[in-house]
């Protein structure tokens, strides 16, 4: 099932995800404004919102049009869930943490048809092999978040791309401040490496 509103934008925006999603008080009131059948509310929310997540399941699909079906899957399960959220608390920690289920979703559904797809005869042994060679081939930063473990990519994504505090991302993943700045350095050290290599191997 795809939302309108969803739809529309990703047909406007044309992946621009620089925007922020705005100051926490201002989505709160969108949020409570959608709560409250607000169509234009829903719309704004969606906007201000929807750049943030298609940036954070792009880091972990595995192209564009997955990407879209996420973010399309994690709006449904907001609306479906909107009810349960609570006006007082801070809204992004509770949007990426549906975000987060959706995409172990969607990675689980991927997974199953990869391994449906492996019993059909006839396909070359090197397929799936040749894979993680193209991967290394883009020169790009998603590139290389996408080579993070699970955890430290969901840190990043948050901390960087949404701007969340340690503390929204530490109730956003049901862990501690000290786990998350953890799994940040570490994903900063891996990334350090990964960035050094490469332009080791460019000279």
């Amino acid at each position: 099932m795809r939302n309108p509103c969803v739809t529309k934008w990703l047909e406007q925006s044309n992946y621009n995800m620089g925007e922020t999603a705005a100051d926490e008080h201002e989505l709160r009131q969108l949020m409570r404004r959608y709560q409250s059948g607000d169509a234009e509310g829903l719309e704004e929310l969606v906007r201000r919102i929807s750049p943030v997540l298609l940036r954070y399941f792009i880091g972990s699909s595995s192209s564009p049009s997955d990407a879209e079906d996420l973010l399309q899957d994690c709006w449904m399960r907001i609306h479906q869930s909107r009810h349960t959220y609570r006006p007082s608390e801070p809204l992004m920690p509770w949007i990426f943490a549906i975000a987060r289920h959706t995409r172990l979703d969607g990675y689980r559904r991927r997974r199953r048809l990869e391994s449906r797809e492996l019993l059909v005869p006839g396909i070359p042994e090197h397929l799936h092999s040749s894979a993680p060679q193209h991967s290394l081939q883009q020169d790009n930063f998603d590139a290389l978040l996408g080579k993070l473990p699970d955890g430290q990519r969901d840190v990043i994504l948050m901390l960087k791309v949404s701007g969340m505090s340690l503390e929204e991302v530490a109730r956003a993943t049901s862990s501690t401040v000290g786990a998350v700045k953890q799994k940040a350095h570490r994903a900063y050290l891996a990334l350090r490496r990964a960035l050094q290599e490469r332009q080791e191997n460019a000279q």
